[in-house]
């Protein structure tokens, strides 16, 4: 058992942003990229036909050398994230964005070559091993390739983006470093960083601290609005104008193909999730009544509810360690020791202290065979479901390691999945070993809220992004209209059951200025309702279905996620039957809390 909660980053590459070892696999990566980039413009699939093994070793360099660009990638953005002040550390990630996008060069190349490529030709290419593994994520490629303007034209998109695109991404990362919220405790004023103060805004017990620093919290990102504005905007522009050259139309279909899933299935989701809001909303006006209050505010809606004299549970690091590795091994045993190796190999950064940027993440050390977990742990319940979460994103990637890349290139729908199926683990475990009817009811509270932020902010961000899109495609979108448009949709989405809410919330959240992908919300509530039903079918199969689970996981990036959930679950994603019977595990959780806290209000 182990209290340390800083990552090992020394083991990945020593002597931190100043690291010579980096620096001399930047560069060894920036050559082997340029190789690439001539060996794929000389390849020829005629004169490689039929053994094509010219094509086969193209992709055993593009492997490696994507391997290694992922190394470097969340060691460096593992750095700036832990000491966003670390100039060095930020300066290291604008150089891998460079490397990277020559790899990206390399990328549009290598999809048209597969484009160009004989249908007939093309058939006898991905039925060959080692090619066949990896038919689908190839055909995939091909199919993009068709979407894509000349190599030069591609080229200069590229080129733009660094300090487009990415360079706005940055640009958010450095206004959020200059980010501080008041906090006023016992008379002394200290100020928190945006992470710090996050934990504080849903975590603190006290409604009336919580009510205050919503305000201090809303009136700091407002105070950088006309900046946050600007990224946005550009961020957004960028996308659209690519779009727009590229021939597509609607900005909704890249997110949909990165996510390789259809608008039917996107659009039935949401239907029946609306279908299903007013009982969220029982629980709401339930949990508004326990804490005294007319209606929540937004920092409310995962706040801990008081009942009784019942003080919630606060975790130990160490505690955390030993629930969420128990609790894993009553599923799966690799799953346990995966977790155990984490904690005991120190791959996560988990202390409360300043300078950290705000959220969590995992990311993947492919030539280390290590995942790297990255959050702010200060002892709540939420913090212990975290932390599982993110445990389920390494071991999701555990389960590929010995995949070829291009069938581990999952999307962030059902890379929700593993980790939103880790989390329910211990949400129900959390519940099941309630010692008291009031531990049962905070428990309750704490699992169905965040169902709520899955059925209702999230829903929220999705309407805010979709409505931002469409009035980008008419010019600059300013503040106080991305204020507006914020604010109505989160009225929408949680069907006006708050008291306040939070306008800037697309300045303060980081997902809305991520550069890899737009609409990074949708995912996170699919991925949560998928992992609902497969959840369900776990605790209808018992151990047995472990293998099944891992067996999903490994065939998600190898076919649609239509095909996914008719292949391993047997339910069909277009229908609402399948999505019905997710949220009504939710329901059952809500009626649950309902009965228990009758007596209470």
């Amino acid at each position: 058992m182990t209290e340390k909660m800083n990552w090992d980053m020394e083991s990945v590459f020593s002597g931190g942003s100043h690291s010579k070892t980096l620096q001399k696999r930047i560069q060894e990566l920036d050559h082997l990229i340029g190789e690439l980039l001539i060996q794929i413009k000389d390849w020829e699939p005629a004169q490689d036909y039929p053994e094509y093994q010219n094509f086969g070793s193209f992709l055993d360099k593009r492997e490696s050398i994507g391997n290694g660009l992922s190394e470097a990638n969340t060691f460096a953005r593992g750095l700036f994230s832990t000491h966003t002040n670390d100039a060095q550390a930020a300066k290291i990630v604008n150089q891998l964005s460079t490397v990277a996008s020559q790899m990206s060069e390399v990328e549009t190349l290598f999809m048209k070559k597969l484009k160009d490529v004989p249908k007939k030709e093309w058939s006898i290419l991905i039925s060959k091993e080692p090619f066949s593994k990896s038919a689908f994520p190839l055909q995939e490629k091909r199919e993009k390739g068709q979407k894509l303007l000349s190599e030069s034209e591609e080229k200069v998109i590229q080129k733009l983006s660094l300090d487009g695109l990415n360079g706005f991404g940055n640009m958010y990362q450095t206004i959020v470093n200059s980010v501080s919220v008041p906090f006023n405790e016992d008379g002394k004023i200290t100020y928190l960083s945006a992470g710090q103060a996050a934990n504080k805004l849903t975590g603190s017990k006290d409604p009336a601290v919580r009510s205050r620093l919503l305000m201090d919290w809303e009136k700091a990102w407002r105070e950088k609005a006309p900046l946050f504005a600007d990224t946005l905007n550009h961020l957004a522009g960028f996308r659209l104008q690519t779009y727009d050259l590229r021939g597509e139309k609607d900005f909704l279909n890249p997110p949909l193909e990165y996510n390789r899933m259809k608008e039917t299935t996107l659009n039935t989701m949401w239907d029946t999730i609306t279908e299903n809001k007013p009982k969220i909303v029982e629980f709401l006006n339930r949990k508004s009544a326990l804490m005294g209050k007319d209606k929540l505010n937004w920092a409310d809606v995962t706040a801990p509810v008081s009942v009784g004299d019942f003080e919630p549970k606060t975790y130990s690091f160490a505690e955390a360690e030993s629930f969420i590795t128990t609790h894993f091994g009553t599923f799966s045993e690799e799953m346990q020791d995966m977790a155990q190796r984490a904690f005991d190999e120190n791959w996560i950064e988990a202390e409360d202290k300043e300078g950290k940027r705000p959220g969590a993440y995992c990311s993947n050390l492919p030539e280390s065979e290590q995942s790297r977990i990255f959050m702010t742990f200060s002892g709540s319940a939420n913090n212990v479901s975290t932390l599982a979460h993110e445990l389920g994103h390494a071991y999701h990637s555990h389960v590929m390691r010995d995949l070829p890349v291009l069938n581990r290139s999952y999307a962030m729908n059902v890379a929700e999945t593993a980790s939103t199926f880790a989390e329910m683990l211990i949400s129900d475990a959390t519940v099941s070993v309630a010692e008291s009817k009031e531990e049962k009811i905070v428990l309750l509270d704490s699992k169905i809220s965040r169902a709520a932020v899955m059925f209702m902010n999230i829903h929220s961000r999705f309407l805010f992004e979709k409505r931002f899109y469409k009035a980008r495609q008419n010019g600059l979108v300013s503040e106080n209209e991305l204020n507006t448009i914020m604010e109505e949709a989160q009225k929408e989405a949680f069907m006006d059951a708050l008291e306040t809410y939070h306008p800037t919330f697309w300045a303060s959240k980081l997902h809305f200025h991520i550069t890899g992908i737009s609409f990074y919300n949708f995912p996170y509530t699919f991925g949560f309702l998928f992992s609902l039903g497969i959840y369900s079918k776990a605790k209808q199969e018992g151990p047995a279905f472990a293998e099944n689970y891992r067996n999903l996981l490994r065939d998600t990036a190898s076919m649609t996620t239509e095909e996914l959930a008719k292949k391993h679950l047997n339910v069909n994603l277009e229908r609402s039957d399948f999505w019905q019977s997710a949220i009504d595990e939710i329901s059952a959780d809500i009626d649950d809390y309902l009965a228990l806290t009758a007596d209470k209000i």
